[in-house]
């Protein structure tokens, strides 16, 4: 929809963001907040390392939302902040698509990407293929071939998830599942957005550097955000800081919808029946949710994804979806680059997994080790540059714990040196019988490690999953996905 003079300044004021508008009379036919993608007549939103010569490259943009007024003649609205300006200003410009769809976000240290996934798969079942989905992965607005695309962030800037939104809305669709990460409400990319549900899986440090987080704390904090704004509210009764937690969803919740494995606390439980390398089978105890009770098979290995399961399964039972929806779902349920095996003649089984935390990796290397005791582990991992800074010194922690043998190598090390980045988790390693090696060719490095397994060996490649590029000095630069390294090998 158009953006008048008049619906700026109201839209601005209501948020409280207003500083300082011009006296002038305008409507924009497009809005955006980089200048290479600006149309006839936009409003441009000055954000990031934005720079006045910028301008002189188009003649299109006729206005601007910028905290500092810039030295240029053009009308200028100033606000207190622009990443909160954006947001609002979006869901306008794309006509509130929100309203028009039932919304359930998923957050956690690790996880949403797979509860996601689920959810998304039985509510496609229940809505006759009528459910969107914003993933790290994955950004799903429709059926036909050009409604997909890949994620570059777990949830993106404010402008692109209402662009999505609308684009869903006008496919037809009804419902969306979404990952809300603690950096979407550090940087304010969902300012003002509401969910029907929203659930809460687990926490543990991460994210913590000096581009992101302060503290676990303030990472916490930006987390637990997701209740404030969900109608209904899931928490695993088996996290971490769970009294924290509970705490903060109370404030603005009367009832909370927990979740646990039996006899661990959840209100809503399940029994771990088989946990094998392809599936694992979950049942579900009868509670007033009445569509949950019953039995699954979960179409991914890993006791720690029927937890997850578990979440999907309550969220998509609030959405209004029926036990056949939610059986067939996590039947056929697949998330790219989440627990691929492949097992190698002479090498035993090689896993590739997007495990990028102390948790997620932990819970991974734990799994392997039960299904595979009588051999060794070998893992295969990086840590991407400029972010997470925290994970170099967990990865050294799990892998000194659980593994026999590690590589060292580069996941996406942007500017950052990736030997560097690796010699920060290899001082991290406190276990002398652990055996380390260092080849920062990530392909090199998996071929590496899977020429040394046995035939009762697992091979742990992390990180990546199927990404199709590593991040190398702020270029996306191509790369054939981890999974397809494993298939390429050979003797």
């Amino acid at each position: 929809m158009k953006l008048t003079s008049k619906t700026i300044e109201q839209l601005l004021i209501e948020q409280q963001l207003l500083v300082s508008k011009p006296n002038i009379d305008l409507a924009f036919d497009f809005l955006h907040y980089d200048t290479r993608q600006v149309k006839a007549n936009t409003l441009l939103v000055v954000k990031g390392a934005f720079r006045p010569e910028y301008l002189t490259h188009t003649a299109d943009i006729k206005g601007l939302i910028t905290e500092t007024v810039l030295d240029v003649f053009l009308p200028q609205w100033q606000v207190t902040n622009v990443q909160k300006a954006l947001a609002v200003l979006s869901m306008a410009f794309f006509d509130y698509p929100q309203k028009a769809l039932w919304i359930g976000a998923f957050t956690g240290t690790k996880g949403k990407t797979t509860a996601a996934y689920m959810a998304f798969n039985i509510l496609k079942d229940a809505t006759n293929n009528h459910t969107a989905l914003f993933s790290t992965v994955d950004r799903i607005t429709g059926t036909g071939p050009g409604d997909k695309k890949k994620s570059d962030l777990t949830t993106p800037e404010s402008y692109e998830l209402f662009k999505d939104m609308r684009q869903a809305v006008d496919n037809g669709m009804t419902h969306l599942i979404m990952e809300v990460s603690s950096q979407a409400y550090l940087k304010q990319r969902v300012y003002g957005l509401r969910y029907n549900v929203g659930a809460f899986l687990n926490i543990s440090p991460d994210h913590i550097g000096p581009n992101e987080h302060p503290t676990f704390e303030d990472y916490l904090a930006h987390k637990m955000m997701l209740f404030d704004h969900s109608d209904q509210v899931i928490v695993n009764a088996e996290s971490e800081h769970l009294k924290t937690v509970l705490g903060h969803a109370a404030q603005t919740h009367e009832k909370v919808y927990t979740y646990s494995l039996a006899g661990q606390g959840g209100n809503y439980s399940y029994v771990s029946r088989e946990s094998a390398i392809h599936e694992s089978r979950l049942i579900v105890e009868p509670s007033d949710l009445n569509e949950l009770a019953g039995e699954y098979r979960l179409n991914l290995p890993g006791d720690f994804n029927e937890s997850n399961a578990m979440a999907a399964l309550i969220m998509t039972a609030l959405a209004g979806a029926k036990h056949e929806n939610m059986v067939h779902g996590l039947d056929v349920v697949f998330i790219p680059g989440r627990m691929l095996s492949l097992p190698i003649v002479g090498h035993g089984v090689v896993f590739v997994d997007y495990a990028h935390n102390y948790a997620s990796m932990r819970a991974l290397l734990n799994f392997a080790q039960n299904q595979y005791p009588e051999g060794k582990v070998l893992v295969v991992v990086g840590s991407p540059g400029n972010k997470g800074v925290s994970r170099r010194a967990d990865f050294g922690r799990v892998v000194s714990e659980l593994a026999d043998i590690v590589y060292l190598t580069a996941d996406d090390p942007q500017f950052e040196s990736p030997k560097a980045i690796a010699d920060e988790i290899a001082e991290n390693i406190n276990n002398k019988q652990l055996e380390v090696h260092f080849e920062m060719d990530r392909i090199k490095a998996i071929f590496q490690a899977i020429k040394q397994s046995g035939e009762r060996d697992i091979v742990i490649v992390a990180g990546k999953g199927e990404d199709p590029y590593q991040k190398i000095n702020g270029k996306d630069v191509p790369y054939i996905g981890d999974y397809a390294v494993v298939q390429s090998y050979h003797d």
